[in-house]
């Protein structure tokens, strides 16, 4: 049985239990791949919907909710967020994604119980799910040589999100390679090989065909190089050219 298999049976596993005993089931964090076998399953043919979130509207991993026709609607996700921010910010080394990642694996936390981890000049915020967040809030001391704290934050602190880079340009039309390339800054080229390549997700989907066409709201994730938004269409050219918005995750 291959890795994807394996996903599937485990997924289809929690849905059945979810129906059988009449509970919302929850998964672990899942990457953009899992999320597209994800949504490929029939779930409701197992009588369970579907709901994913990671925290926040943008957010690359998500959890998955799967849920009985009579379930009570008073659940909620079983993550956290975290704040890990220096002791001392004035004697605080730069520290990047990397190093804020590698001090919480280096604990022994597995990467799939953890979301996003958004980094912000020295200070970070990590999703992770509640039964390991007080491990973490007490094993993480240090990122790098620096001294860290680690504590929980709101859902009003949910502005702390990755920032945006809006910007505005032309392309002959809104396909998937050409307002990509806009966004992220690639050559349409390279933009072609990374959607042959089935790297590039559109709101958690991978699409390999780069004549797709986007719609406002779209979220494109591209593995290795970011993520990005199609903001919809301003007006069209005197040369018949789409001038678009999008904005870029940063």
């Amino acid at each position: 049985m291959n890795e994807q298999e394996l996903f599937e049976r485990r997924i289809t596993e929690l849905a059945d239990q979810s129906y059988a005993r009449g509970i919302v089931m929850f998964s672990d964090f899942l990457d953009l791949y899992e999320q597209h076998i994800l949504h490929s399953l029939n779930l409701q043919a197992r009588g369970v919907a579907l709901e994913t979130s990671g925290g926040y509207d943008a957010a690359e991993r998500q959890m998955a909710a799967l849920i009985p026709d009579d379930a009570a609607r008073s659940w909620r996700f079983p993550f956290v967020c975290l704040q890990i921010e220096p002791l001392s910010l004035k004697f605080a080394e730069e520290m990047t994604h990397r190093d804020f990642l590698g001090s919480i694996l280096s604990l022994g936390i597995e990467r799939n119980v953890m979301g996003d981890l958004i980094v912000r000049g020295k200070t970070a915020q990590v999703f992770i799910e509640e039964r390991m967040a007080d491990f973490l809030a007490e094993e993480l001391t240090r990122v790098r040589r620096t001294p860290v704290r680690v504590f929980p934050v709101g859902s009003e602190a949910d502005t702390f999100r990755p920032e945006e880079e809006q910007k505005t340009g032309s392309v002959a039309s809104v396909r998937l390679d050409s307002v990509t390339a806009l966004a992220l800054g690639l050559p349409r080229s390279q933009m072609n090989t990374l959607i042959r390549e089935g790297r590039v997700y559109v709101n958690a989907k991978r699409v390999t065909s780069n004549g797709y066409n986007l719609r406002e709201g779209d979220l494109i994730s591209v593995r290795g190089h970011g993520k990005c938004r199609y903001d919809g269409g301003v007006h069209t050219t005197k040369k018949g050219r789409q001038m678009i918005r999008v904005s870029r995750f940063v």
